[in-house]
């Protein structure tokens, strides 16, 4: 392979550093963890996860390998007519110079065949990741303000979602086996793209977009978004996790389980919610400023809305605005915030998990007791 060509130590270090860390990792659950290592410095390029991967940095290497050839050709030559050409007395006048037809001709003859071999090389690439195999598993992605979504159709009640907070299981995936993509937006242009599978694909508003790839390595690997999306577009991260075959559904079951566990405070059951579905990237907890209105201290506030009405959040009143504005986030708009962008969870959050949120809300400050 030409990466292992250019850079054969950095390739194998990221590649010992990324099986350590599969190995490592204790579950798939939402953990706290750090963003996955593909590449052991700076010159390296990411580890190669997919069946794209080698193709794609092959293409890479012979094009900067031609830059070099040409680039070292070129800058020689005109060092050489320098030094060859250059005055050597005062009254020295330039010869007169006719071109050269036969020099021309191969100065455009030989880049013109350089292209085109270029061209055809990338179009075979192309159209081997713009048509999926009819087996592939099929996972649907949205992309919102700023986090991923993922369900699994052949997976009814499969759901995960990246964070902002920290490096989140977004996707999972199987080893060896096609997964086809569905993407589509529900604000502004992003972009998916996994570097270690040499994958990207704009996700856009109102229409559907579809890539795939074929993992080959286990391990966890980054989501990007490469499409500036608004402040926090750098934030917009997420990771996937490649596992063998047989541990796939299983591993998939146990990361998309959303239910109170014994133990656990309903409080920190809501959190876990609100991390789950996004919440965080709009709302915050600690008062700063955000998309959305922050949840700090709204329990007990009286909400003025864009209508000129008033809400106390308080009570029976407040319970049942926290409840409509989940369901229903355009109903009664806080004033000074846009009515768009917040996607209706009706039908996606079962009552006990609607419960868990707003006691988790209630208890960020305010009349909390109540």
């Amino acid at each position: 392979m030409l990466s292992m060509f250019f850079a054969p130590e950095a390739a194998e270090e990221a590649k010992q550093a990324i099986d350590t860390a599969a190995q490592a990792a204790p579950s798939v659950a939402n953990a706290p963890r750090l963003p996955p290592l593909e590449t052991a410095h700076a010159w390296a390029m990411p580890t190669q996860a997919s069946t794209f991967a080698e193709h794609t940095d092959n293409l890479y290497f012979f094009i900067l390998a031609l830059d070099l050839f040409f680039f070292v050709l070129v800058m020689g030559a005109m060092v050489y007519f320098m030094w060859k050409y250059r005055r050597r007395s005062k009254d020295q006048k330039t010869s007169s110079l006719t071109h050269s037809g036969v020099l021309e001709f191969w100065w455009s003859f030989i880049p013109a065949v350089l292209l085109i071999v270029i061209f055809i090389w990338a179009e075979v690439d192309f159209l081997r990741q713009a048509v999926p195999p009819q087996d592939a598993l099929s996972v649907r992605v949205t992309g919102r303000k700023w986090f991923w979504t993922v369900e699994y159709p052949d997976y009814p009640g499969a759901k995960l979602t990246s964070s902002q907070n920290e490096p989140t299981l977004t996707m999972l995936v199987p080893k060896g086996r096609p997964v086809e993509l569905t993407m589509t937006s529900q604000d502004v242009i992003h972009s998916f793209y996994v570097p270690a599978f040499r994958v990207k694909r704009d996700v856009v508003p109102g229409r559907y977009t579809n890539m795939w790839f074929e993992a080959t390595r286990v391990g966890e690997f980054n989501i990007f978004c490469a499409e500036y999306c608004g402040d926090w577009h750098s934030q917009m991260t997420g990771v996937i996790k490649v596992l063998e075959p047989d541990q796939f559904e299983s591993a998939l079951a146990e990361a998309a389980k959303l239910e109170q566990e014994s133990g656990e405070t309903l409080e920190a059951f809501g959190a876990r919610v609100a991390m789950r579905n996004g919440c965080t990237g709009c709302h915050s907890a600690d008062g700063a400023p955000g998309t959305g209105p922050t949840w700090k201290g709204v329990w007990g506030r009286a909400e003025t809305l864009a209508s000129g009405d008033t809400v106390t959040v308080d009570g029976e009143e407040g319970l049942n605005y926290l409840r409509e504005s989940i369901l229903e986030p355009n109903a009664k708009i806080v004033a000074g915030f846009v009515g768009i962008g917040m996607p209706s969870y009706k039908g996606q959050l079962t009552d006990a998990q609607i419960d868990a949120l707003i006691a988790y809300i209630k208890s960020l400050g305010g009349n909390a007791g109540n």
